[in-house]
Formats: structure tokens, C-alpha cells, sequence
């Protein structure tokens, strides 16, 4: 069964002073069963390494390799999601409109998420959405 699995969780798989063993769990839970992600992970994802690269994390030469084998996870964007469902989760647990977006996916799919951000794992477990990596 697929998961939806966030930006946390993707980017530690790349910063080897992210990656846990939990991390890298999901990361193969993915390449078997395949995951979900909403419109803005793409952005998110690429955010996240401009921003380590700009601080000295990673470098321009290590992000393309980085994108190219990320490109290569059977990993499904959807192309927009309803933001009735999401507006209530982020009101609720006081989420930013971003994570919200991950759980509300994860819950109209039925499916566990893969995240490494506390507030959204605990509104994750709060919602009875299954989570890849316990808290």
C-alpha cells in the first residue's frame, strides 16, 4: 500500500546529519509500495536543498545526482487537492496549511505518512492516520 510521505522525511534521506534508521525505513517502504505527495513537496523538497546549499550542507554538484535518483522513487504527485479537507485538520492541531495539506491526503487515502516533523506527527496520531515513523 503506498504512503504519503513529506518533505522531512524526503530531505533527511539526502543530509546524512538527517537520516535515521526510521528515515531510511520509509525510504524503502516507498521504493516497494510506492507514495503520494501533494502539488507543493515538489517546491518544498527543492526548497530544502537550495536553502542546505546555501549554508554550506550540500553542494550544486551533489543536489542533481540527489534530484535524479529522488525522480527515480515511484513517487505520484497529485495534481490539487480539495482545501476543504485541509483547512479543518490545520485549524484544528494548529498545523501550517502546508503539513495540514500531507495529512489531509493521507487520511482521504486511507494510508500511512511517513514524516519526521513532531506537531505533524502528532496531529497524524490525533486523526488516526497510521504513521510510518512512531513517534
Amino acid at each position: 500500500m503506498p504512503l504519503v510521505v513529506d518533505a522531512s522525511v524526503t530531505l533527511a534521506w539526502y543530509f546524512p546529519d538527517e537520516q535515521t534508521p526510521k528515515a531510511l525505513e520509509a525510504r524503502e517502504a516507498l521504493a516497494r509500495d510506492g507514495g503520494l505527495v501533494p502539488p507543493h513537496w515538489w517546491y518544498e523538497v527543492r526548497n530544502g536543498m537550495i536553502m542546505a546549499e546555501r549554508h554550506g550542507r550540500t553542494t550544486e554538484q551533489l543536489i542533481a545526482p540527489a534530484l535524479l535518483n529522488l525522480a527515480r522513487l515511484p513517487i505520484d504527485q497529485i495534481s490539487r487537492q480539495d482545501d476543504t479537507d485541509i483547512f479543518p485538520i490545520a485549524r484544528r492541531h494548529r498545523l501550517t496549511f502546508y503539513d495540514a495539506a500531507y495529512l489531509a491526503l493521507a487520511q482521504r487515502e486511507q494510508i500511512g505518512l511517513a514524516t519526521l516533523d513532531a506537531e505533524l506527527a502528532h496531529a497524524a496520531a490525533a486523526e488516526g492516520v497510521s504513521l510510518i515513523i512512531p513517534l
